[in-house]
């Protein structure tokens, strides 16, 4: 079929898997042309390796450090007319180049919260890799089900409402939004869904199972961005789960120093992933941010700040942190310089302005490119196979 992208709100519901190839094979390009990273990480576990950060992490992992990689994603093949997800195309692409290139690539798809799909990765680590270095939490998901309990995030603030400046992204135009705050049983299944427990739950299950390295690092991703995004993100109900993530990862240091586990943060940059597209205000700060920092010539996406990850923050030497044992991959995007234009800018701008001050462009390059669209070099008028 001739596969063409059907957006609908922040989402794509179709995704090319040619295109899904070809970006994959990019992302694989761009670290091959790196230096290596001789003290990486050997065996790595990625738990939401299909998309975004957590792909770019497991390329990063495989091709930087010359690690196996076993990856657990939740995503749908194709079905009937449909295609698959993009995420579904990205691992199968994955695990064809990685293969060919004699690394070993697996990869579970199952609900990651759940103790089934735990016990497979375990089974799988204990029978193809003894034991694994490295542990890479990614997960991005609106709900998750204990039980017969099933718990939603939300996106709101806390405490008091929040009006500022946004975009439309169904027509490009600047409006106002008004986000209201969400409620004490709204946050608390907030980080229920977003927070560290599940992430304690792998590393206890993969201790337990006696799966994981002594001296290990496991990793967890995060943002916390300007002043202006705060009332949406760090101190909104989704701060409050990536605050409960940065208390898991004190705890978990805590709790297995004896075995030298180490757990981190790293505060990555603002990119356009499936998730940042879904937070009010966001996308228009994205866009003014991507026109500062290419202009400037420091502007990175998934696989640039995951390589440099790797390469220059956990793996060259002790690990770079800051004062709250961080890792601060959000380093050129806070710079005080970056900041102040983006702040100029964002006072000024309107729906008449909008495309002089902002890189509209290249954040719905980046948005379909998600999903398999825009790649050069593949013929989007051709019929393929999405199986």
């Amino acid at each position: 079929m001739i596969v063409k992208p059907k957006v609908r709100g922040f989402i794509c519901t179709t995704a090319h898997p040619v295109g899904c190839e070809a970006s994959v094979k990019k992302q694989i390009e761009y670290v091959k042309a790196q230096p290596e990273t001789s003290n990486g990480p050997k065996k790595v576990l990625v738990i939401g390796s299909s998309m975004g950060y957590g792909l770019a992490s497991r390329i990063s992992a495989a091709y930087s450090c010359g690690a196996a990689t076993l990856g657990v994603m939740f995503d749908k093949p194709a079905s009937g007319n449909k295609t698959g997800t993009s995420g579904w195309y990205n691992t199968k692409a994955f695990e064809k180049f990685a293969q060919a290139d004699g690394l070993y690539a697996k990869t579970v798809n199952g609900d990651a919260f759940s103790d089934e799909c735990k016990k497979e990765v375990i089974d799988i680590i204990r029978a193809d890799l003894g034991k694994v270095d490295m542990v890479v939490y990614s997960l991005a998901s609106p709900r998750r089900a204990v039980g017969e309990t099933v718990y939603s995030s939300v996106l709101k603030t806390t405490g008091e409402s929040y009006t500022n400046k946004t975009i439309d992204l169904r027509n490009n135009t600047v409006s106002e939004i008004t986000i209201e705050p969400a409620t004490e049983d709204e946050i608390a299944a907030t980080v229920k869904v977003m927070g560290g427990e599940d992430w304690e739950a792998w590393i206890d299950a993969l201790k337990a199972a006696d799966v994981i390295e002594d001296n290990a690092v496991t990793v967890a991703y995060s943002y916390i961005g300007p002043k202006l995004t705060h009332p949406m993100y760090f101190d909104g109900s989704i701060g409050r789960a990536k605050a409960h993530l940065y208390e898991t990862a004190n705890k978990l240091s805590e709790k297995y120093k004896d075995s030298g586990i180490k757990a981190y943060i790293s505060v990555n940059k603002a990119l356009v992933t499936q998730s940042s597209s879904a937070i009010p205000i966001v996308p228009l700060y994205i866009s003014i941010l991507y026109k500062v920092m290419k202009a400037k010539g420091v502007h990175e996406g998934c696989i640039e700040q995951m390589y440099r990850l790797f390469a220059q923050k956990l793996y060259a030497g002790e690990p770079v942190v800051d004062e709250q044992g961080m890792i601060r991959l959000d380093d050129l995007e806070m710079t005080e310089d970056i900041q102040t234009e983006v702040s100029s800018i964002w006072e000024k701008l309107d729906t008449e302005n909008f495309k002089e001050f902002t890189d509209i462009d290249g954040y719905w390059s980046d948005f379909y490119e998600l999903f398999g669209f825009g790649l050069e070099g593949v013929d989007y008028e051709a019929d393929v196979s999405v199986e």
